[in-house]
């Protein structure tokens, strides 16, 4: 009696015939490896902190001096609600903020009436509370030209001779190399699985595989299984040369490490949907690559790959905040500085799945096989 076919043979079969076209494919390890690379060798290297500063006015604060009004109204320093005081100064002391900011009102003469704005910053936010320090200084240069006063008569005075809390530095490279994990399996997602299910469909070879015995989900999930094992290597590398070179935080080593892999599993789940659609939609070679990068370079440029999206206009954040790479960024952060469990990164983790229930939906009613 002949013996049925092996569904998962014939399927893991595809997989290591995928996982081999990959590793001879020069724009997979471009995309994936050598453009994450050579941002993370630009910015990691760099002693500077990305910009963006957000800080929260300690509700104690005298709020009826026009300094308090100038650092409310200014472009540059965001200022979040101060809520529960327990919470803020652990996002602070996690680098989520960049200080809190008291101001007091003098009494005493000579300086009655002058604002001493204290600055508490923490040693993940040093850099950025350095920033701040600058733009405060603007802000009370601009509120002494429209008083008409002096250098020596400074309507306020910065004191940031707080010591500064906790004891871990947040460096560059703790936000950048997240970012470019994300970018890496955006790339792959996007560009891997787009060209290449297009150039299988107009090649012909999904209506030749169509004509074996495997069944059609386990073509697909054979080339996704060399995707997925594929990228994981990549993120491994990744990580591994962020923390052995430029020092990258890995709060609880080799936990931290593997949950950083999860998190990426499930990025690259996601993305991978986008990859699917943009095969399904495109009717040419040439449109494959407008539909990428409709969907791929507003993400890399609004997801806070590269520098926080709060720097950006606010106008923005409602369309920062809605795209999947952006969460992605988010959870691996918290995750790698934050030394967070990936419990904690359950809102990220549900956008996610939104996007890829949107995603897979759309792509089952788009996919064709010739």
């Amino acid at each position: 009696m002949e013996r049925p076919y092996s569904q998962l043979k014939g399927m893991m079969a595809i997989a290591r015939a995928s996982f081999k076209a990959q590793l001879k494919s020069p724009m997979a390890f471009v995309f994936s490896f050598f453009f994450p690379l050579f941002f993370i060798l630009i910015f990691g290297s760099s002693r500077n902190n990305v910009p963006g500063v957000r800080i929260v006015i300690d509700p104690v604060s005298d709020t009826t001096n026009p300094v308090y009004k100038a650092i409310r109204d200014h472009d540059n320093i965001g200022v979040l609600k101060a809520g529960d005081m327990n919470r803020v100064r652990d996002s602070l002391e996690k680098g989520r903020i960049a200080a809190i900011v008291t101001l007091t009102k003098r009494t005493t003469q000579p300086d009655s009436g002058k604002v001493m704005i204290n600055v508490q910053s923490s040693m993940a936010s040093v850099n950025n509370a350095g920033l701040l320090n600058q733009l405060l200084m603007a802000v009370i240069y601009t509120l002494n030209q429209d008083k008409g006063k002096g250098s020596d008569h400074n309507i306020a005075e910065i004191n940031d001779k707080i010591k500064p809390l906790g004891t871990r530095r947040y460096k560059a490279i703790d936000f950048i190399l997240p970012g470019q994990l994300g970018f890496s399996l955006l790339s792959a997602g996007l560009f891997g699985l787009a060209f290449l299910f297009f150039g299988l469909r107009d090649t012909l070879v999904l209506k030749r595989l169509n004509a074996t015995p495997i069944h059609k989900p386990f073509i697909i999930f054979g080339e996704a299984l060399a995707r997925i094992f594929f990228q994981m290597i990549i993120v491994s590398v990744i990580i591994l040369l962020g923390q052995y070179f430029f020092g990258f935080t890995l709060v609880h080593g080799a936990a931290t490490f593997i949950q950083l892999l999860v998190l990426s599993f499930v990025g690259l789940l996601v993305f991978m949907g986008f990859g699917f659609v943009i095969s399904g939609l495109s009717k040419s070679m040439n449109s494959v690559p407008v539909f990428t990068n409709l969907l791929g370079f507003p993400q890399f440029m609004l997801s806070g790959t590269f520098f926080p999206y709060e720097g950006l206009p606010k106008f923005l954040h409602p369309v920062c905040k809605a795209l999947p790479l952006t969460h992605l960024n988010t959870a691996l952060r918290k995750v790698s500085f934050e030394g967070l469990s990936l419990a904690s990164c359950l809102p990220e983790l549900a956008v996610l799945g939104i996007w890829a229930i949107i995603l897979y939906g759309i792509s089952f009613k788009v996919f064709k096989w010739e």
